[in-house]
């Protein structure tokens, strides 16, 4: 099993450039950021972790765009994988996000996984122009629509939401096929959506009894009709879950990076890795 890195990226504490550079260095295999465009003041949104409006900590308010700073990133690696959980295509143009993902990619030395999420904070969603109530499909068009633009010569989409007629988009990504994770909480819909649009499963630190819940998306995918089995990659790991996650086909441990001032951090991964990575 693998192990990465998350930061939850602010505009204070440790660059994230300086913690992937340092996260390569110690042998650990990814390293993902966050996204929020803007947080609503007023939100009717609850969060998941606090059940209602407050948030667990402000670094809501200030997570840097997850691309720039994945890009400063790759400029000092030459291989951790570069992530995010979880981007949320939906707040963007996905023309233009398609573009730039390819373009990490293709800078990165194909290097990039995409981690989305449906979009908890409905008020955010709904400042981009999503209907909250169908952010599922929107996303399933923008990621059907990037698909095209990185894997076809002569790239079109004709959807609800998005929508254009044969064109050239070049870089490709480096990928033959870009991955794409969705972070969500487990459930049967979350699970047939993965199977139907994805390639694997980001969890979230509200699941519980990972294995049992890797069972049941291996039998949603089988159902799907798709081949091979879902990459799945878990977050809120501790060392006595482990043994159990890898039996399970858990392909990736994911813990978390305090954003601390630079020497607090590097010593939370110097810990991390003499534990994990012997």
């Amino acid at each position: 099993m693998r192990h990465g890195i998350s930061l939850f990226t602010s505009d204070r504490g440790i660059r994230p450039a300086v913690a992937a550079a340092a996260a390569e260095e110690r042998g650990f295999d990814t390293f993902y950021v966050p996204e929020h465009t803007h947080i609503p003041v007023r939100r009717s949104a609850p969060h998941p972790a606090t059940g209602g409006e407050s948030l667990p900590d402000d670094r809501y308010l200030r997570t840097l765009d997850p691309w720039v700073a994945l890009g400063t990133a790759a400029a000092v690696t030459t291989r951790i994988q570069l992530g995010t959980s979880v981007a949320l295509p939906v707040e963007h143009d996905p023309i233009t996000l398609a573009k730039a993902i390819a373009s990490l990619d293709h800078l990165s030395g194909g290097r990039v996984c995409l981690g989305a999420g449906f979009g908890w904070n409905l008020d955010e969603l709904a400042d981009h122009g999503v209907p909250p109530e169908r952010r599922r499909t929107v996303l399933r068009e923008y990621l059907g629509a990037m698909r095209a633009l990185w894997e076809q010569e002569e790239a079109s989409y004709d959807g609800e939401f998005v929508s254009f007629e044969a064109s050239w988009a070049w870089p490709k990504p480096v990928q033959p096929r870009l991955p794409v994770l969705i972070g969500a909480q487990a459930g049967p819909k979350t699970f047939a959506w993965i199977a139907a649009n994805a390639d694997g499963w980001l969890t979230t630190p509200l699941d519980t009894d990972l294995p049992a819940q890797v069972d049941r998306l291996r039998a949603a995918w089988a159902e799907a009709g798709r081949d091979g089995a879902p990459e799945v990659r878990a977050l809120k790991p501790s060392p006595e879950v482990l043994d159990a996650w890898a039996e399970s086909g858990i392909t990736e441990a994911v813990w978390s990076l305090p954003d601390t001032d630079e020497s607090g951090a590097l010593a939370h991964l110097d810990d991390l890795a003499a534990r994990l990575l012997r």
